[in-house]
């Protein structure tokens, strides 16, 4: 009997567990006790072995790197690329020694986002070809291929998608039969199979080669690399202005002042981080694969993810390595500062489910001995996207590590935006997925049961398709709004964003709430039954349009004809107040916002690249009560800025970063959990909002683009006149203790016109169909004004310096190489982004943003286009073109707009219907 077939038969429940008295493989009844890595060369044999450092610290650098793995020496290689020499690399033991050393190291160039698809495509040409030619080194590189397997449609429907954005990018890949993969893998059992997704350029990479060709390569440039040199603490200091930042690091062996530290320490960075004062939302795994013995046939085949299965084959020669995403991982409970070069031993309780997928797939592992097994710790985010990017807690302080067991793959793309971060200050493409100081809400990143539950279920779902309106059933109800129950009991479908619970939709069939994390039923725990929340889930999970369809129709199309209210209290809502307020406004927004008090002006934030940081509204105010979070008192000016919630750490981190670099003498304060927010749009809005708010709402005393304080039911509220859907409209910002009575005394007044209780999805329908940009959507830091259409954002027509100002006059006057365009399909396709845009028959772009427009009947979507000849794109180039979307490998055709389908002479929003 071999050891797989052993497994299979010992996966039974009530059998006993003969490998928990481990026997030497072999042996007819248990597994092998071997552990060791697959690879010839590690780098456990290689430097010194006296305790000593490898060389002095020096006194001094520029940065200082710690954690010798992927992430550590890729930003140190990509550093000296770019001209930083002073670099030293500290590791605590030897190069590859924590978390690199036994990494699986595949690469897939095909992910369900462009930015990732750019950075895998990096690290590719790393490895494969940049490092060979500086260094004459071979890196380990194997270009053998990957193949995904699907079993069924859905599966098969997200590799179309891959296939279509990966034609942007000029990824070769194939979607093959259940026949033809079988002539391309003959030892694949292809019974089951719906298809596959086939990328012949794939492959898998060497840790051990990788690194040290990565190490040769920065030490010739000038780094410095100490090994056996483990890092005991971080200095920090306040400068005169109280802004703490990185002076100095402290190691056994002396200590090195420097104003940069990058915390690349695997598993060990949140302890790294505590050195500083850095909070490092990550947790420590244990993760493993096993080794098999020689399989005949099995050279140069391919490397397998069966996601379904949650297994992936790994191609070691001429046999295999086994591996998978269990929904029960072990949690590496207290992290060893002493495991170097280490494995634990294989739980195969907890790995036993991946053997019947595996042997499933290649039924010849059955009769296949297991020749050792990998199991070593990983760190793993509560997003599944690595930690990367200068701390919110201590400026100079950066972060490269929680990469999910991926640091190998996106190491090369991760390490070149990092070295870019730390010397220009923000890295060149969008990194906000993996920023820290935009995903999480402070109050989220030390609180360790939030980051448990979400790491474990972002594990446990790393091979789940990923549709595009899933939610997170772990980490739910941390941040709940004034009417989160009032909304709950009326059916309200919840979403997750920063921690916040809002509204998404409502369901006709009651109340859906979302329930503690049951851990999928792993550890013990008993899973829910009869979850409500769990089962509109489901309902989702397609690429189709949603049972709930119409349900959103109807929400969108009564905002059109009647009027709705949205509960937008998640919002970020800021105040810049201060005698220098109106000098830090004047360079933060790019829009002309020293108006006078009472006016509303729709804003972008950009960088020093003239990309969009941020798009929102500032509202100039006046001086009020030091009790009321509506107007609070100050000397100077005072701005009230009102951000989406999901995108509200990121403005707060980007504004602050820039008061401090600037030094301005003003402060900026956070009221976001102390008011509600109640947005009131449609044609019906004036007339229902009349019989509530103590105030004239006519276009004449309450013109678009303006807001008062004013009562409503008897309440304090600030009203401003602004619209996220393009219909007539009020928002209300009320104190959180006064927003039931509002919210109630709204709905009582428009029961009898109609109005009706409406979510996000409905707003991401609605303003799409009206042209409005979504951050992070259509809108990202990579893309300038003048790409997206927002060019009347900027005060280019005016004297007024403002960040970004200089990059924005460059583009205008060199021309627009890229630019956002609208396309509507005839034919009622959904389409969520990442769909390729052929234009007169070439790849032209991709879809960023896409939705169903219900007004207008159609399918609509965005995407940046450029002209595949180098030139500028005009809008008589996008006129002229022939369009069409790629959707799932099917094209259709599609109409290009310069201007919104739906109001394009914007009059509904102004009031005249």
């Amino acid at each position: 009997m071999s050891y797989v077939s052993w497994a299979l038969r010992a996966a039974a429940p009530r059998l006993p567990a003969p490998w928990r008295s481990p026997r030497a493989f072999g042996s007819a009844t248990g597994p092998t006790s071997k552990k060791s890595v697959p690879y010839q060369k590690t780098l456990k044999e290689e430097g010194p072995g006296s305790g000593e450092p490898s060389r002095p610290p020096p006194s001094s650098a520029e940065v200082v790197v710690v954690g010798g793995g992927s992430l550590g020496c890729q930003t140190t290689y990509h550093l000296t690329k770019l001209g930083v020499t002073n670099v030293v690399l500290l590791e605590r033991d030897r190069l590859t020694s924590g978390t690199t050393w036994h990494t699986a190291g595949l690469l897939w160039q095909l992910r369900p986002s462009d930015v990732e698809v750019e950075l895998l495509a990096h690290t590719r040409d790393v490895v494969s070809r940049d490092l060979p030619a500086e260094t004459g080194l071979h890196t380990g590189w194997v270009e053998n291929g990957g193949l995904f397997i699907a079993s069924n449609k859905q599966r098969l429907d997200e590799y179309k998608r891959l296939m279509s954005l990966g034609k942007v990018y000029g990824v070769e890949s194939y979607v093959l039969t259940p026949s033809q993969t079988k002539d391309l893998y003959p030892l694949m059992n292809v019974d089951d199979l719906y298809g596959t997704l086939y990328v012949p350029k794939d492959g898998t990479m060497d840790p051990a080669g990788t690194c040290s060709t990565l190490a040769r390569a920065a030490t010739a440039r000038g780094a410095t690399i100490i090994e056996n040199c483990p890092v005991t603490g971080i200095q920090v200091r306040a400068d005169d202005f109280g802004v703490k930042r990185v002076y100095a690091v402290e190691t056994a062996h002396g200590t090195i002042q420097t104003p940069c530290v990058v915390n690349c320490a695997g598993v060990w960075a949140r302890a790294l981080g505590r050195l500083a004062g850095v909070h490092v939302p990550l947790v420590g795994m244990h993760h493993a694969y096993v080794v098999t013995e020689r399989i005949e046939g099995i050279q140069n085949m391919p490397n397998v993810r069966d996601h379904d299965a949650s297994v992936y084959l790994r191609l070691q020669g001429d046999a295999l390595s086994v591996g998978g995403y269990e929904s029960n991982p072990i949690f590496w409970e207290k992290v060893s500062e002493k495991f170097a070069f280490g494995l634990f031993d294989l739980d195969w309780d907890v790995f036993m489910q991946h053997i019947e997928g595996a042997v499933n797939r290649v039924p010849v592992l059955e009769k296949t001995g297991i020749k050792s097994t990998v199991c070593g710790p990983e760190s793993f985010t509560a997003d599944h996207k690595p930690l990367m990017g200068e701390a919110p807690e201590v400026r100079g302080f950066f972060l490269g590590c929680g990469f999910n067991s991926a640091g190998m793959m996106l190491g090369g793309g991760c390490g070149r935006e990092l070295a870019h971060w730390i010397i220009h200050g923000r890295p060149e493409k969008d990194m906000y997925g993996y920023d820290i100081r935009q995903r999480f809400h402070h109050s989220l990143t030390d609180n360790n049961r939030w980051i448990r539950e979400r790491s474990h279920e972002s594990y446990a779902k790393n091979y789940s398709v990923v549709f595009p309106h899933d939610e997170p059933l772990a980490g739910r109800n941390v941040r709940k709004d004034p009417l989160h129950e009032e909304l709950l009991r009326q059916g309200c479908v919840f979403q997750e964003r920063h921690g916040w619970e809002r509204p998404g939709w409502f369901s006709p069939g009651g109340a859906a709430p979302v329930l503690d994390y049951d851990y999928y039923g792993a550890y013990g725990r008993e899973r829910h039954k009869d979850y409500t929340y769990n089962q509109l889930l489901g309902d989702e999970y397609t690429f189709d349009f949603p049972p709930h369809h119409d349900v959103i129709k109807n929400e969108c199309l009564t905002c059109r004809n009647a009027l709705a209210l949205f509960d937008m209290s998640y919002f970020g809502k800021f105040y810049l107040v201060g005698p220098e307020a109106t000098k830090a406004a004047n360079w933060l927004f790019s829009a002309d916002v020293s108006k006078a008090p009472g006016s509303t002006v729709y804003t972008c934030m950009l960088n020093k690249q003239g990309g969009v940081e941020s798009d929102l509204t500032v509202s100039r105010i006046s001086p009020g009560d030091p009790a009321s979070p509506l107007a609070p008192a100050f000397e100077g000016d005072g701005y009230y800025l009102a951000i989406g919630g999901a995108v509200a750490q990121h403005n707060w981190s980007h504004i602050t970063s820039v008061l401090q670099d600037m030094k301005f003498q003003c402060k900026l304060l956070d009221c976001s959990e102390e008011l509600g927010m109640m947005s009131i749009q449609g044609p019906l809005s004036r007339v229902v909002l009349q019989e509530v708010l103590d105030t004239d709402l006519s276009n004449e005393a309450f013109p678009f683009s303006t807001h008062k304080i004013t009562t409503a039911a008897g309440c304090t509220v600030r009203a401003m006149r602004l619209s996220f859907v393009g219909e007539m409209g009020w928002e209300l910002h009320v104190p959180k203790a006064d927003c039931v009575k509002v919210y109630r005394a709204v709905m009582q007044a428009g029961a009898r016109h109609g109005i009706a209780n409406a979510g996000y999805r409905a707003i991401d329908s609605l303003s799409i169909e009206k042209g409005y940009r979504h951050w992070h959507a259509d809108l990202r830091t990579d893309d300038t004004p003048l790409e997206a259409g927002l060019a009347f954002t900027c005060k280019l027509k005016s004297s007024i310096p403002f960040l970004g100002r200089e990059a924005v006059e460059a583009q205008k006057a060199k021309g627009i190489f890229r630019r956002l365009v609208c396309f509507t399909t005839d034919e009622k396709v959904p389409m969520f982004g990442l769909e390729a845009v052929w234009r007169d028959g070439k790849v032209v772009g991709h879809i960023r943003r896409a939705d169903f427009g219900f007004a207008i009947d159609k399918t609509i979507a965005y995407g940046y286009i450029r002209d595949p000849d180098g030139g500028p794109v005009s809008l008589d180039f996008v006129k002229s073109g022939s369009y069409e979307l790629e959707r799932m490998g099917v094209t259709y055709p599609a109409r290009a707009h310069t201007k919104s389908p739906f109001d394009p002479d914007n009059k509904r929003v102004k009031g005249f219907y």
